[in-house]
């Protein structure tokens, strides 16, 4: 067995090679800029710890591990789009870099890219994967619209969000883990606990996010907080502080959000202080982080063997930045 570090070392000399042609450089010179701000690699590793926690790592794996990075930087190309993000990981986004039209062509032809790398899946395992990773990506784009919409909208309760983050992060790191499940020779019901268990992680993992946005440490969290609260995001934070305030705060919380005053940041965060949803997002980060390992403890295998995807979901949910 292989630790996550280890796995994201193997995988990195797969997949650093040339995905793309050399014309026209305009389309994806792009392209290969972008896949080298390369991030911590969370899912496809997921998809070779899938597969390792049954098996030897197959050749199939590396293929679709390569497709679900290339499917998931695709998505991050048009996320920033969709969002106006400047930066990606510290870099300058390909529609800042260049423009919005060859940023979209360029996600367009990752997907494409992505595609082409299913499509080397033995004949025999290839249906079973193509309808998950279909499905996935589906259901991803429906989560980014749901994010969209509830931008819009005054109300929107903690189940909505958590349904959109559900299909926006969560399905993602729940596929990877099953299509390596799957290749490994996996039971349905093996393969079932791999995919809760990813459905499960992802949640607790978004919670930690919206936490770290707030609370976290400049220093280790690598910006300054509150960039969900400038914003106005609909965080799991700030649904549950609007369900949980007085009138006077709601009133508030309201106001600060309207007026987007110099120091909204600071009046939010006391706000959500006197709400106590600190607090009560690390209860129910543990909670989804318990669901997670409840899961993974039902799969079929010996627990020396689940040990690294163990620490893996630990730290991601502890992490600080």
């Amino acid at each position: 067995m292989h630790s996550f570090k280890e796995l994201v070392g193997i995988f990195a000399e797969k997949f650093n090679v040339p995905h793309f042609p050399a014309q026209p450089a305009t389309l994806y010179e792009p392209g290969i800029y972008f896949l080298g701000i390369a991030g911590k690699r969370i899912r496809p590793v997921l998809c070779l710890m899938g597969n390792e926690l049954f098996d030897e790592i197959h050749a199939d794996a590396y293929h679709v591990a390569t497709a679900i990075e290339l499917f998931h930087n695709f998505t991050l190309l048009h996320d920033d789009i969709m969002d106006k993000a400047p930066l990606r990981r510290g870099f300058a986004t390909v529609h800042t870099k260049y423009n919005e039209n060859t940023a979209l062509l360029t996600g367009d032809v990752m997907l494409i890219v992505a595609y082409e790398y299913l499509a080397k899946v033995s004949p025999q395992m290839l249906p079973r994967i193509m309808h998950l990773f279909n499905r996935t990506a589906r259901e991803v784009c429906e989560g980014q619209q749901w994010d969209m919409d509830f931008e819009k909208r005054d109300n929107v309760t903690l189940e909505e969000y958590i349904h959109m983050i559900q299909l926006k992060t969560s399905v993602l790191l729940a596929a990877s883990l099953k299509t390596g499940a799957i290749l490994g020779g996996a039971s349905e019901g093996n393969c079932l606990h791999m995919y809760e268990f990813g459905r499960n992680l992802g949640i607790a993992f978004q919670i930690q996010d919206d936490y770290l946005d707030a609370f976290g440490d400049p220093e280790k969290f690598g910006k300054e907080p509150g960039g969900d609260i400038r914003q106005n995001k609909k965080t799991f934070l700030l649904l549950r502080a609007l369900e949980v305030a007085n009138p006077q705060q709601k009133q508030e919380l309201l106001r600060l959000m309207q007026e987007n005053p110099e120091d909204k940041v600071e009046k939010v965060l006391a706000i959500f202080r006197e709400c106590q949803v600190d607090a009560w997002a690390r209860t129910l980060k543990q909670s989804y982080l318990e669901k997670a390992h409840q899961e993974l403890e039902a799969v079929a295998v010996t627990g020396t063997r689940k040990q690294p995807l163990l620490e893996l979901a630990d730290f991601l949910v502890a992490r600080e930045h």
